[in-house]
């Protein structure tokens, strides 16, 4: 598995003209995602660890395409995913495609500690609105005015798609020895 540094993530942001509050964000991402990989690899109870390099830099670079796509129209999840490939990082890409909508809901998986990288970088990214770290309850209502179009069917598709994240919450947090709104302080 080749995991992109830290360094090779920034280089990454400037090449693909990465705007300085998507920066921003994922830098914030990033900081929750090591928080939360590290606390997980802290409790000798939880029964999977996941590389904490691979969820920084899938954090780093989950929103590599943002910046290309408020340009023009697209996909930024499966186009940046798209870019991580083509830089020879497919782990990092499997996390960047499923920041917005995971593809895989395992409770059962959740509930004996076990964690993937996508599912991390997943829950982080869904914690910050712009730079600031936030409930679910108030990320939820801003991808809602945002991204819902004023489409009802959009909206509750947003809905849908947020509660398997709330349930990932509270899994994740049963394994964790601080509460979801010390996420980002300690």
């Amino acid at each position: 598995m080749r995991v992109p540094g830290i360094a090779e993530c920034a280089a990454m942001m400037t090449t693909y003209d990465m705007l300085a509050n998507i920066r921003q964000h994922s830098l914030v991402v990033a900081q929750l995602a090591d928080q939360l990989v590290t606390a997980l690899a802290q409790n000798s109870q939880a029964t999977h660890h996941t590389s904490r390099e691979l969820v920084i830099a899938g954090a780093l670079l989950h929103d590599i395409a943002k910046t290309p796509c408020l340009k023009e129209p697209c996909n930024h999840a499966k186009v940046g995913a798209q870019i991580c490939r083509e830089h020879g990082y497919p782990e990092v890409a499997a996390i960047v495609e499923e920041h917005v909508i995971l593809k895989h809901h395992e409770p059962a998986r959740y509930a004996r500690g076990e964690f993937t990288a996508e599912e991390i970088v997943y829950y982080a990214d869904k914690r910050v609105r712009h730079h600031q770290v936030v409930n679910l309850n108030e990320r939820l209502e801003y991808i809602i005015d945002h991204y819902g179009q004023n489409d009802p069917i959009r909206r509750q598709l947003i809905r849908d798609n947020f509660s398997r994240c709330v349930e990932l919450e509270a899994f994740l947090f049963q394994w964790l020895d601080f509460p979801p709104k010390d996420l980002g302080k300690l």
